[in-house]
């Protein structure tokens, strides 16, 4: 009975996020029918490839989408948001540019395996993403605030870690990473993307870290008399998203080819905040949903592709009408507006009581 309880509670909490985003797909279908029509196109290095504003959306959004299932364990765990996933971004793309590209701007063959680029942005993002940790479980600091020291310097030390220098990687094959690999019409963000899906679906599956992370978030104290250990939980979950971290920096750089420090990844955090309280999580930390926080990040990502290509929106005021749109589906999915809701539902649509049945004489 207790499972199925939960299991209607997680599929109700689905219901706003999936609702946000057919509403999405209905604007889109409304103001250009043909938004959604996929073709297999030749791009310019001569692959034969998926394109289309579904695959854009899937495709830009896949860091959001990681990024998401970081910043979900770390709100449930520790009740607050990191804010400095942006900055790390830069500092795990400075190491991926320092490894491929050692001291030379522009080399014509890479210093070193693309895998050990990869792995050391890895290392890096898990410390600094262990940093945040020990500031908020050991010192007890506001998560925001933990972070705010990242969000501010981060960027300088991935300017620093590079070298001083804006390096170019012209190896054909880093670009298959944020790219496509010849042969494979979809992009490759968006395999990453699902293979990290797979990964964290089995270990919250056959781990205990979802229910050890949800204890800890609800209660730490009880957490902790029950035998749990709040401050590894939280440590744990701020080097979880140190690694999605990395390897969202690792899709930038492979995008691009070079990073550009100063505005790189900027205010990706606030729509990864955004993503997980669109997935009806509580930004207070206990229960949830990690397939909401995923669906509300490609919402993000489909609401910002709507935007650009609806006309008479410029690129200046896109801030303003994503603001706007966000708030609404902020509030609408907030506790008092779900309460209201369902007060007036039991109102129009009362439960009928079933009859008595006479006794028997």
């Amino acid at each position: 009975m207790l499972k199925l309880k939960e299991t209607a509670r997680k599929n109700a909490q689905l219901l706003f996020p999936l609702v946000s985003l057919f509403a999405i797909v209905i604007i889109n279908l409304i103001v250009e029918p043909n938004f959604f029509s996929l073709e297999l196109r030749v791009n310019n290095v001569g692959n034969t490839v998926l394109s289309g504003n579904v695959i854009s959306i899937l495709d830009n959004g896949s860091e959001l989408a990681i990024l998401a299932i970081g910043m979900t364990l770390v709100t449930a765990a520790s009740g607050g948001q990191d804010i400095s996933v942006g900055a790390a971004i830069a500092i795990a793309g400075g190491v991926v540019l320092r490894v491929l590209c050692g001291n030379e701007a522009s080399p014509d063959i890479l210093h070193a395996p693309i895998i050990y680029a990869f792995l050391a942005s890895c290392v890096v993002a898990m410390l600094f993403g262990a940093f945040n940790g020990v500031l908020v479980s050991i010192f007890k600091i506001q998560p925001m605030i933990a972070t705010l020291i990242l969000f501010t310097s981060g960027r300088s030390i991935g300017y620093w870690i590079g070298g001083g220098q804006i390096a170019k990687i012209s190896e054909k094959q880093f670009g298959y990473f944020g790219g496509f690999i010849p042969g494979v019409p979809v992009p490759t963000p968006i395999l990453i993307a699902v293979l990290c899906m797979i990964v964290i679906a089995l270990v919250l599956k056959f781990t205990n870290l979802g229910l050890y992370t949800q204890a800890v978030g609800i209660n730490e104290k009880s957490a902790r008399l029950n035998g749990l250990n709040p401050v590894r939980i939280k440590l744990l979950a701020y080097i979880i998203i140190g690694f999605c971290v990395a390897v969202a920096a690792f899709i930038k750089v492979s995008r691009m080819s070079t990073i550009n420090y100063s505005s790189v990844a900027q205010d990706i955090e606030m729509d990864v905040i955004l993503a997980v309280a669109i997935g009806g999580n509580a930004l207070g930390g206990g229960k949830f949903n990690m397939a909401g926080s995923i669906i509300g990040a490609y919402t993000i990502q489909a609401l910002t592709v709507t935007l650009y290509a609806m006309p008479g929106v410029t690129s200046e005021s896109i801030r303003f009408y994503k603001a706007l749109v966000i708030i609404i589906l902020v509030v609408i999915s907030s506790p008092a507006v779900k309460s209201a809701l369902e007060k007036l539902w039991a109102k129009l649509f009362p439960k009928k009581s079933p009859p008595v049945k006479e006794a028997l004489v």
